[in-house]
């Protein structure tokens, strides 16, 4: 389908072909991010994931959805993010059983890259993108690295799904509507180091640490929302898709359009400098989306058990950058 709109959005998502990639391109197909724009879509992928991804626009076709504008399927980088207004990057090099962490990050430097120049180069000037294919933060702070030009917080990486993780054991904890919870905040690295941290989370306004056991927090909440992902693998048998489809949207639905009123999420983007995070590593903070850009919150408190776990993600995710310096890919 064609449809010529001057309020059209073009997105591109890499990767399309794949079970995430299938969960989100209905949905923002659908309306559910840019609300009443056309919505272009540029499906990148693989030689291997082309027929897939071919499969995919058929099905996309036969919704007739109303706000679907062009679909083009490409495996050329240049094509698959010319004139993009947001980009979804999902394909990634999974991690292979005996294989060590930092080949697996120089394995999608390769990829992330090239990825990032070329959104430099062949995007629109206001594009958004959210590295969803992991080891998230460190694939976009190589993105970031090679998008000579764009500015670095236009780059983010994908902890929305860890935050909204322990937003629902929360609320099953307590046995409350997640709709009524505010604040949740994840700090750090999208990895069983990162730091679900619900010292700001409110119940209808009310903090709720005191209402939550210590030990349950530390040797249950914590480490089950870190380590949800494998535990999904395990049930399932397959990793995430749907649920990181939707955590995604979130971000992007988020950030194009603001965050509730009295509510922040959380986002891995180059730190500022705030709360003592290294200046330029891609961390996860609490944000706010304000006039359509990301904001840390400031002037948090933070005691010396919640920095000693900020420490450890800090501490992580300079090793795995010095991993993709090393290999030249930073």
């Amino acid at each position: 389908m064609t449809t010529n709109n001057q309020n059209a959005v073009t997105v591109t998502v890499t990767g399309a072909g794949g079970q995430i990639g299938y969960s989100l391109l209905f949905r923002i197909a659908k309306g559910e991010v840019f609300g009443d724009s056309v919505v272009n879509l540029r499906l990148l992928e693989t030689e291997q994931g082309v027929q897939a991804a071919r499969g995919v626009a058929l099905e996309l076709a036969d919704c007739a959805f109303p706000l679907l504008g062009e679909v083009t399927i490409t495996t050329e980088i240049d094509e698959g993010v010319k004139d993009a207004n947001a980009v979804f990057l999902v394909g990634a090099k999974p991690r292979q059983k005996g294989e060590e962490r930092a080949d697996l990050l120089a394995a999608n430097g390769k990829i992330f890259g090239p990825q990032g120049k070329a959104i430099a180069e062949h995007a629109a000037e206001d594009v958004r993108v959210i590295v969803v294919g992991n080891p998230a933060n460190t694939n976009a702070a190589i993105v970031a690295a090679h998008a000579e030009g764009l500015d670095p917080r236009r780059v983010t990486a994908l902890t929305r799904l860890d935050h909204n993780r322990g937003l629902a054991q929360v609320a099953d904890k307590l046995g409350v509507a997640v709709r009524d919870l505010k604040n949740m905040t994840v700090w750090g690295n999208h990895s069983a180091s990162q730091f679900p941290d619900i010292a700001e989370l409110t119940l209808n306004g009310e903090k709720v640490a005191d209402k939550l056991d210590e030990a349950w927090v530390n040797d249950e909440f914590i480490p089950r929302v870190a380590k949800r992902g494998a535990e999904i693998i395990e049930v399932r048998g397959r990793s995430s898709a749907a649920s990181a489809a939707s955590a995604a949207l979130d971000h992007m639905r988020d950030w194009v359009n603001g965050t509730a009123e009295g509510d922040w999420v959380s986002v891995a983007l180059p730190s500022d400098g705030s709360y003592g995070i290294p200046e330029g590593l891609v961390f996860s903070f609490p944000c706010r989306s304000v006039n359509g850009e990301w904001e840390i919150v400031q002037g948090l408190e933070i005691s010396p058990a919640q920095q000693e776990r900020i420490d450890a993600n800090i501490k992580e995710l300079q090793e795995e950058k010095a991993a993709v310096v090393e290999a030249g890919l930073l």
